[in-house]
Parts: C-alpha cells; structure tokens; sequence
C-alpha cells in the first residue's frame, strides 16, 4: 500500500462537495478526445487581455421546497412521489470600464412534478404559481432530474438571448448548444479525467493568466466543443488542481475564434476569483457569481413561509 505524499484540506465548504468530486470516480472520458488541435507541443500557453468592455456571467440555482406523497384514483396501486421546488436563473453583467457589476436579468420559475404520469395543479398562492409537470416513472430521483433540467434549459434560453444580442457570455456548467456563439462554458467541478499522459501532466502547472492547449471533444458526435484548463488563483500550500476549472466552447464557433475565447477567459476570470474567506467555494465561484446567486436566493424567498403556504394549499385541495 502506498501513502500519499501530502495531504490537503480542501477550502471548499463540505456543504458543497469538492471540486474533484471525490463521490464520484474520476473516470477516464468516454469521448474522443483530439490533443492536437491546436498545438502538438503541450506547455502552458498565457492568456491574453484582447479589451472586452463587458463579460456577462449567468448561473441558476434550485431549491426544493416539498417532498409530495400522491394517492392515485387507482387503489391497487401504490402512491407516487412528487417534489413542489423552484428554480431561479439569471445573468450579472462585469463592466470593466465603470469597474462594478450589476445584476441585469433574473427569472423564476415553480414547478410541481410528479411521477407515474400524474399532475397536481398547486392551487396559486399570493406571489407563488406552480406549473405542473410530470415524469413517467415513479423513480423519485427522476423528479429532481427533471426539475434540474428545467432550470438548465431556462439557462440556456438567457444565455442564448444574451448572445445574440452581442454580448461575451461566461455561463456556469457545460455548454449545450451547437451554435456559434461567443458563450464559454464554465465548468469548476470535475468529474472526468479528459487527459491523460503529457498533457495531463500541465494541469497541475498552470499558473494564475494561463491555459493549457486547447483540446477538442467528440469530433465525430452530435456535439463537438473545444475545452481547455485554466487556473483561476493560487493556494496557500493549495494541491496540483487547486484553483483549476475547465471551460468550453461548442467547436462550431471555430479554432481561430475558440483560441480568442480561451485566451480571454486565461486573462480575466483570475480577476474575478474568490477569495478564500469570502466563498465556501473559492476560488472557481466567481465573485460576481457569488452575489448574483445571493441575489438569486432572495428572489426565491424564504423557504419556510414558502413551505407553510403549500401545506395550506394542498391540504384544501386533499380535503
């Protein structure tokens, strides 16, 4: 058996995981995985500042605020689970020349879903509307998957907007459209190992303002993106991936315009990383991302009057 050489408390909250997901193995990629897109020579490539005056950045979060346990019309069968949750999604704009962010676009969305096919109409609560929705298994993770979807694609519809209208667009989790978009996704917790070998290797020796080589996923699939590494700050006596995040682009918008986005993004998100005291989840949550979802919760909010109204409405439904 062999030891580790150095053991490292990780700066993340416990709340929120890690961003090397030790829950999950960090598996070897099952997608094509082309190293030489844009260089054969692996080394640490720096970032460059190309002016940009704005970068929106768009994130959502999710809440669920009841578990629902719904007896059918059918007395031979056994009840079905459903969740009552909301999810909220926004953008926050960076605007270098004024040099402060601002909250731009939010919106929120209530969802009741329920399994084996079924609906609940939630009855409408002063400044709470449920929509209804339905999954065909009774599966209760199936619920929240669904629920997440849904705010998912509500992200996507902000960021697709927010980039036709010309803007820069930095948007929390993978990217999931084909279209040539200027839109980076921004990925800061990993699950998958994408390399292997030499190129593995540069990861752990990425400073803060550089980027690994691009690398292009699923060449011959559905959706081809580019991808690349980067770090966004330095720990005190931080691990080899400490600070690291991974960012991508839909391989559509091309290499020489992939390349501008990856160097931009080497360049400025450094400048906009946590610090360590005032993130559970610094440095890879941004500090502008961190208050747009502080602003985000307050949207939703509070949990439990939200709670207390539902068991209201429901109970004069079930009666």
């Amino acid at each position: 058996m062999t030891s580790p050489t150095r053991v490292h408390v990780e700066s993340w909250d416990p709340a929120y995981g890690t961003p090397l997901s030790p829950d999950d193995a960090l598996a070897p990629s099952e997608s094509e995985v082309d190293t030489d897109v844009e260089t054969t020579a692996w080394d640490p490539l720096p970032g460059e500042d190309d002016g940009v005056d704005e970068v929106w950045l768009v994130d959502g979060i999710r809440r669920v605020e009841a578990r629902l346990t719904v007896d059918t019309a059918d007395e031979s069968t056994p009840p079905v689970s459903g969740i009552c949750g909301s999810h909220a999604v926004g953008a926050v704009r960076w605007d270098r020349v004024a040099r402060r962010s601002e909250v731009a676009a939010v919106a929120v969305e209530r969802l009741a879903v329920v399994g084996g096919g079924h609906l609940v109409a939630v009855p409408p609560m002063a400044g709470l509307a449920y929509r209804s929705m339905s999954v065909a298994g009774t599966d209760p993770a199936e619920l929240v998957t669904r629920f997440h979807g849904s705010m998912r694609t509500a992200e996507a519809r902000l960021t697709a907007d927010l980039a036709d209208a010309g803007h820069f667009v930095v948007a929390d989790g993978p990217v999931n459209d084909t279209r040539p978009r200027d839109v980076v996704g921004f990925i800061k917790t990993h699950r998958v190992a994408y390399l292997s070998g030499t190129p593995a290797t540069i990861i752990g020796h990425l400073e803060p303002g550089y980027r690994s080589p691009l690398f292009l996923l699923g060449a011959s699939g559905s959706f081809p993106r580019y991808s690349w590494y980067q770090r966004l700050a330095e720990g005190p006596a931080g691990h080899r991936w400490y600070g690291i995040v991974r960012c991508e682009v839909a391989a559509a918008i091309g290499l020489d315009r992939a390349v501008v986005l990856a160097d931009r993004t080497a360049a400025l998100l450094p400048l906009l990383a946590a610090p360590a005291h005032t993130d559970p989840r610094a440095p890879q949550n941004l500090v502008p991302i961190g208050a747009l979802e502080r602003h985000l919760r307050r949207e939703l909010g509070d949990q439990a009057l939200t709670y207390r109204a539902l068991r209201t409405a429901l109970a004069e439904v079930a009666a």
